[in-house]
């Protein structure tokens, strides 16, 4: 179960970097963010995918389409909404109401897979999803009152950005139940094998993407320098940064933390991304986190470690006699 939770910790810290593009590349559609990111991410697949040649073989037709829905929703358009709301309300606030994951995911789990993984008692988990939620209220108080004090700030624009990280929250509450369910379901495949394939399957539609985004730039005739933009060695290597670690070597950490995590608790797992992410936006502020954030933090932590405490219990199956 500790390594399951370490495998979990260090996605959490590849992920928080997705968080971060956005903001180093404000010039940037987030359209062609999402397509760039995963374009990379296929093209790292290729060579990964020759070395996993024989077990990618032994994957059924049902099984790539499987990766293609996954990589449709969980990586292209999860991307896409997290990025514009980055892009339209800052980081802060999609990382606090993407923060809210492990309580949406935890409940849905809780209900849908009781039978398979056992029930955590709500008893035991009210606690710790309470202590989450509080943090991420007080971390998000502290950042509306940062924005406050700001004399131009687009109403409109926040709002836009608030409802597009929902979106992201609704992609990212169905790609790690379903995810899970496939890897629960071929427990002697490997980790390293669904995320290449995973990479495979969003290749094509991440290159499909960025030649249909291309072209609509041109024939609505924006400014916008295509193919690389105004800024191609900083665009390229971010896009290669991230592809590599946030998008394969972070959904090869996460495939293992959930092949031996109940999916309640690996979806309470997913608050270290949140953690992660608030680490890099303050340090690339140059700010330190101030006491009601740090208060956030805090609960965040005690609420996670608290939940790693509690064990499933079976559930009884009635059978007619």
């Amino acid at each position: 179960m500790w390594t399951g939770i370490l495998y979990a910790l260090a996605a959490g810290l590849m992920w928080g970097l997705v968080f971060v593009s956005p903001l180093l590349l404000p010039e940037y559609p987030a359209a062609l963010q999402s397509v760039g990111r995963y374009l990379a991410f296929g093209l790292i697949a290729l060579p990964l995918a020759w070395i996993d040649r024989h077990a990618l073989r032994q994957l059924r037709r049902a099984d790539w389409i499987e990766a293609v829905k996954l990589a449709a929703v969980g990586n292209l358009l999860y991307y896409l909404c997290l990025a514009s709301a980055i892009q339209r309300a800052g980081a802060p606030l999609p990382t606090m109401i993407i923060g809210t994951l492990p309580v949406v995911i935890a409940i849905c789990a809780n209900l849908r897979n009781a039978r398979r993984d056992g029930r955590l008692p709500w008893a035991l988990l009210t606690p710790s999803l309470l202590l989450i939620a509080a943090g991420i209220a007080c971390v998000n108080r502290a950042e509306l009152m940062t924005m406050e004090q700001q004399a131009t700030v687009d109403v409109a624009r926040y709002v836009q950005g608030a409802l597009l990280a929902c979106g992201a929250v609704v992609c990212w509450t169905w790609y790690p139940l379903r995810n899970a369910d496939w890897l629960r379901h071929h427990t002697d495949r490997r980790p390293r094998t669904w995320a290449t394939a995973q990479g495979l399957a969003t290749l094509p539609l991440a290159l499909a993407g960025y030649v249909l985004l291309w072209i609509f730039m041109g024939a609505s005739h924006q400014p916008f320098a295509m193919p690389l933009g105004p800024h191609p060695l900083r665009f390229v290597g971010l896009m290669a940064a991230i592809g590599l670690f946030a998008s394969w070597l972070g959904t090869l950490c996460w495939n293992a933390a959930s092949q031996r995590l109940p999916t309640a608790l690996a979806g309470q797992l997913i608050l270290f991304e949140t953690l992660a992410a608030l680490g890099y936006a303050f340090a690339l502020r140059g700010q330190v986190p101030g006491p009601l954030t740090l208060a956030g933090i805090a609960l965040l932590v005690i609420g996670v470690m608290w939940a790693v405490r509690i064990r499933p219990r079976p559930v009884e199956v009635l059978v007619e006699g």
